[in-house]
Formats: C-alpha cells, sequence, structure tokens
C-alpha cells in the first residue's frame, strides 16, 4: 500500500493551497476508530489517484489551526482543494465509492 503523507499547520498553504495538483485532506487523529477505520480506503485512493490528486493527511492533535480555518468539527473530515479553494467535504466512515467520486470530480 502507498504511504500517506503527513502534513500540518507549518506546510499546509504550499503544499495544498498552492499546490498544481488538486488536493484530498484527511483531517483524522491517532484515537479515532472511524478515521482508522478508513486509512486503507485513503491508502488505496492515493494508489489509484496519487499521480494527479495530492492525498494527504493531517492530524488534528498536530495541527489545530488548520482544521479550525476550514470548520472542521468532526473527524474523520475528507476536505477536496481545487486551486486553493473547498470543493467538497465528507465526513465520517464512507464507502470506498464515496471517495473516489471525490478524485474523479476534482479530476473531471
Amino acid at each position: 500500500m502507498a504511504e500517506i503523507r503527513e502534513i500540518n499547520d507549518d506546510n499546509f498553504e504550499a503544499e495544498i493551497l498552492k499546490s498544481d495538483k488538486p488536493s484530498i485532506v484527511d483531517f483524522w487523529a491517532e484515537w479515532c476508530a472511524p478515521c482508522r477505520a478508513i486509512t486503507p480506503i485513503i491508502k488505496e485512493l492515493a494508489e489509484k489517484y496519487g499521480d494527479r490528486v495530492n492525498i494527504v493527511k493531517m492530524n488534528i492533535e498536530d495541527a489545530p489551526k488548520t482544521p479550525g480555518t476550514y470548520g472542521v468539527r468532526a473527524i474523520p473530515t475528507i476536505l477536496a482543494f481545487k486551486d486553493g479553494v473547498v470543493t467538497e467535504q465528507l465526513q465520517g466512515a464512507r464507502p470506498k465509492a464515496d471517495f473516489e467520486a471525490m478524485a474523479e470530480k476534482l479530476l473531471g
């Protein structure tokens, strides 16, 4: 399985907002069971779309500023970014098809 890059408040702007590729950011925490449940799906997403979409994780415990900026109130929350703007949001443990649809919309 692909390794997912972990980003933080310090590199969020450069890695996501200023990226020339669309991005999917998984906001998560170690203690969150639904977050751990979707980790294999996020890894599969990275394997399938990683060359065309930035797929990263952000631990809300290590990076509290960015989740607050984007109104993340529950985890897991997955945000899709295109040209520095949020285009879609998913919350909770969802089926793989929901995440693939998110990636396809970013590429469409």
